[in-house]
């Protein structure tokens, strides 16, 4: 992928075919400001896809070790059922 090109939406307004040509044939990204103030990406949908599996492939990651942390967090000092009961019956005798 090519450095990014800066573009003010006045001027994407004014070419847009060739933004969009920029971004699929040359896989150049436009990022595009208003009042000089960066607001949004114009990206090949190709592109756009790939970092889209990355991203939820990367938060899928996360939650998986979210889930293992809090299993083995939750299992450490913890008691079955049976010795549970065993516990509030000696407690009540």
């Amino acid at each position: 992928m090519s450095e990014p090109v800066i573009e003010s939406m006045a001027e994407v307004r004014s070419h847009l075919a060739d933004v969009l040509d920029r971004a699929r044939r040359d896989e150049t990204p436009t990022i595009i400001t208003r009042r000089g103030k960066e607001e949004a990406v114009v990206i090949d949908i190709r592109e756009y896809r790939r970092l889209s599996r990355l991203a939820e492939a990367a938060e899928e990651s996360w939650l998986n070790r979210l889930a293992d942390d809090a299993e083995a967090e939750g299992l450490e000092g913890s008691v079955s059922l049976e010795e549970m009961a065993a516990l509030l019956r000696a407690h009540h005798a």
